[in-house]
């Protein structure tokens, strides 16, 4: 048999019956009289009643753990308050846990509590290994015969032992992941600490979709096979390769984008494909803002208004549409950035100035949920995402009044991030909402989301005229400067209550890559968000 990890299977002086090093006797003590009851014969038997002596607390101690030790279940439990449970969970860690030999070494007992040693033997195929622990047992009258008695609980086996839970040697445990890039180029979490936490999530769904080895593992399983615990690595794992869609050197720019800001998150998409090429945020250890944060995108929101609108008849990008200073919707007065105002302007100039109340003044045309329908409709907002790791995937509530036309604008109850707003550009740019993706739907065949319609190729075409403006002579030129051939952008500024700055949005595409930012408290989106963005377009050869 193998020596696992240079650890020789044999313990001295120990052999398959238990080794005991009990303490002297502490005296007899006096035992409780207890009731009289009748016997199986007829005859009156006393039961014993009171506290346990220290002789009875190492003798019950002593008795079950011989037992133990030399593999009779059946015995053991009978030493217990409990036989049923006690047998099987007995009989289950020497089976399913491959314990070949076991020695069990009493410590002085502390009242009717008795520490013990375990070290047991394993044996696995031709693989064998040892392991010790700690635990300990507690002794208890029997309140039918009086008789001492170890009252039985999982932990006994095991400290870390629950209820429902069992000890099992073997190798199907998950193991380590290496994460690498769509290239196959290593993704550390050393170099890329904003994905640390990513990687270890990937790693815990994927790492049994993989060709790696968790290596001989003695664990703690749930009643479905779970792993709680590792108790014990008998043997080295090896890591599986788990290819990301990630491209490791858009990721080292996007977190070059982000860093230096006091807070900041950058996603970036491949349209055609939905693939996440990277995700980066600022502090790089703090909480997941692009993958997870759930905040009002500002104006940034009006790509999908904007597809409504045009979808609905209720706009044209080279129609006159109203720009008004002010307009008032559901008792509540709304107003533009610096209240400027667009006379006789289209729709087209109002997108690409960011005019508000070009949109609030649609809203009396608007069912409640006629802006959650395109959202997750044509869009996929607010489906359930199945990335690969764990995201926030936006939410457009049905609203009404005044909070309905708010969302119109990126505010009221609408929540979003960078990874959702890159999806928005993404689907702009298609015409098709593709699910984003971090790992491959091959590596476990799992469903993605599909939205229930795509975009018409009218509304598709004015859409992106759109954006083309803002990217061009709209609000996003100056961030998007240097950028040619099919592009498209829009900003936002999100007001938070409480807050001095609004949040900088600023969600754009570049031929076949995708990308929105968020830099909180910051200002205008085009400023402070726009720079970040264009760094990852260029980055990803947008």
């Amino acid at each position: 048999m193998a020596v696992i990890g240079g650890v020789a299977a044999a313990v001295v002086g120990l052999t398959g019956v238990g080794v005991y090093a009990l303490v002297g006797s502490d005296g007899d003590g006096e035992d409780g009289k207890g009731t009289v009851s009748a016997a199986g014969d007829g005859k009156a038997r006393e039961v014993k009643k009171g506290p346990l002596s220290a002789e009875e607390v190492r003798s019950a101690a002593k008795e079950f753990l011989g037992a133990w030790a030399q593999g009779d279940p059946k015995k053991a439990a009978a030493l217990t308050d409990d036989s049923g449970e006690a047998g099987k969970a007995l009989a289950a860690f020497r089976s399913k846990a491959h314990v070949s030999k076991l020695a069990l070494t009493p410590k002085a007992a502390e009242g009717e509590k008795v520490p013990f040693s375990a070290t047991a033997h394993i044996s696995y195929g031709t693989k064998t290994g040892s392991w010790s622990y700690d635990s300990a047992l507690q002794v208890v009258r029997d309140t039918s015969t009086g008789q001492p008695v170890v009252d039985w609980k999982p932990s006994v086996l095991h400290p870390k032992l629950g209820k429902d839970q069992t000890i099992r040697t073997d190798e199907k445990g998950t193991p380590p992941v290496e994460a690498v890039d769509r290239n196959g180029k290593p993704l550390e979490p050393s170099a890329h600490p904003t994905l640390a936490r990513v990687i270890t999530d990937i790693g815990k769904r994927y790492g049994d979709k993989t060709d790696g080895s968790p290596g001989l593992q003695v664990r703690v399983v749930d009643a479905k096979g779970k792993t709680k615990h590792v108790l014990r690595q008998l043997s080295k794992p090896s890591p599986g390769r788990l290819k990301t869609t990630l491209d490791a050197g858009v990721q080292s720019a996007a977190e070059k984008a982000v860093d230096g800001e006091s807070k900041a998150a950058v996603v970036a998409i491949k349209p055609s494909t939905g693939e996440i090429l990277a995700a980066a945020n600022a502090p790089a250890k703090a909480f997941n803002i692009a993958l997870s944060g759930s905040l009002a995108p500002g104006s940034t929101m009006k790509v999908i208004s904007s597809a409504m609108l045009l979808d609905k008849g209720l706009a044209s990008p080279g129609k006159a549409h109203p720009c008004p200073k002010y307009f008032e919707y559901g008792g509540w007065k709304f107003h533009n950035d610096d209240k400027f105002e667009i006379k006789g302007g289209t729709f087209a100039q109002s997108f690409a100035r960011s005019c508000n109340t070009a949109f609030i003044s649609q809203a009396p045309e608007l069912k409640d949920d006629d802006l959650t329908k395109e959202a997750r409709d044509v869009f996929g907002i607010g489906l359930n995402w199945q990335t690969g790791t764990g995201t926030f995937d936006g939410s457009v509530p049905v609203q009404s009044e005044a909070q309905m036309a708010s969302s119109l604008i990126g505010q009221g109850g609408v929540r979003m991030n960078p990874l959702n707003m890159a999806s928005v550009a993404a689907t702009a740019q298609s015409g098709t909402f593709r699910q984003p993706v971090i790992v491959p739907a091959s590596v476990d065949n799992r469903t993605l989301a599909k939205a229930s319609r795509t975009m018409k190729p009218g509304v598709h075409e004015d859409l992106k005229s759109l954006m083309k403006l803002t990217a061009q002579s709209g609000t996003a030129a100056e961030a998007m400067s240097g950028l040619s051939g099919d592009i498209g952008a829009k900003t936002g500024s999100a007001e938070v209550d409480g807050q001095k700055k609004p949040n900088a949005w600023f969600t754009a595409y570049s031929g076949d890559v995708a990308s929105a930012a968020v830099v909180p408290a910051s200002g205008h989106g085009g400023e402070n968000a726009g720079p970040v963005v264009k760094k990852v377009l260029q980055a990803a050869g947008g």
